[in-house]
């Protein structure tokens, strides 16, 4: 029997981004990648990001989590998963706030209502070797890439940003009419980008509103992004077409993204749904 089998998971969403949320604070194991993969199959346990919980490692921390996407690979962020934890977390005591670890650092979380939370996102990373690129670049709020003649012709040049993991946004006339399914796998193994990166498409409809269409990496096309909603709100602020605080249109749902002149940090603020408290079995894990 594997480990996992009869272990207890939420499957949610935050804006229609499938989150599995599995916690292991008092169980001696070490979800891997095989695992996360073999989950991902299950008729009941797709999802797009599956957040994993472990023993905090700072003393302020709730819980310290890892996050799989559903080809294996690990994201050291994902907004829509860490308020689906708040909510998880929050809902054992009477607390309307604390804070998770993950890979980006220490992130606060804040219950607004039963159903709304918002994750402080902290800084965003704007330097070519934080993206990370392979090459330089002084300024990666305008970064050329290297593409064929078709996609050169339906693209602008993108900007770049790390949320936790790297982001390139292309601010286009028309997201519906992109083909992400097409454009994006090609643009998310591009050489430009040594750990892949997660690709946006971003229409301004107003300084203070956009829509959204983001190709996740490792994940595909998602109905929902935080951490793109995140980096393509800093984007346009950078680039004096956006206010400090958006409201971002994602095909799931709308995000409110503020990027604060205080301190700098970005936070979001969105809905998160239980859809059911299930069990692992053991059929799931037959080819691990």
């Amino acid at each position: 029997m594997h480990p996992l089998t009869k272990i207890p998971f939420l499957k949610m969403n935050g804006i229609g981004n499938a989150i599995l949320v599995v916690d292991l604070r008092h169980i001696d194991y070490m979800l891997t990648p095989e695992d996360a993969r073999a989950i991902a199959k299950g008729p009941q346990t797709g999802f797009d990001q599956l957040m994993v919980l472990y023993p905090p490692r700072h003393a302020d921390s709730a819980a310290f989590m890892t996050i799989f996407n559903c080809d294996g690979s690990l994201s050291a962020a994902c907004g829509n998963g860490t308020r689906c934890v708040a909510w998880a977390l929050m809902a054992e005591t009477d607390k309307t706030s604390l804070k998770v670890e993950s890979d980006a650092g220490l992130l606060l979380c804040t219950k607004n209502d039963d159903w709304h939370f918002s994750v402080d996102m902290g800084l965003p990373r704007l330097n070519w070797q934080d993206i990370p690129l392979s090459f330089s670049v002084a300024d990666t709020n305008h970064v050329p890439l290297e593409l064929d003649a078709d996609l050169a012709s339906l693209l602008p040049v993108p900007s770049l940003v790390n949320m936790g993991n790297p982001h390139a946004i292309f601010f286009v006339d028309d997201v519906q009419d992109l083909d992400a399914e097409t454009i994006g796998p090609v643009l998310e193994h591009h050489k430009a980008f040594p750990e892949k990166a997660n690709i946006s498409f971003a229409k301004m409809i107003k300084r203070d509103e956009m829509v959204l269409k983001v190709w996740e990496r490792g994940a595909g096309l998602t109905l929902a992004c935080g951490s793109g909603a995140c980096a393509a709100a800093v984007a346009a602020i950078r680039r004096g077409i956006g206010e400090r605080q958006i409201c971002v249109h994602l095909p799931g749902g709308d995000l409110a993204i503020e990027w604060r002149e205080s301190d700098g940090h970005v936070i979001m603020t969105g809905a998160v749904e239980l859809e059911g408290r299930l069990l692992f079995s053991d059929a799931v894990f037959e080819t691990v």
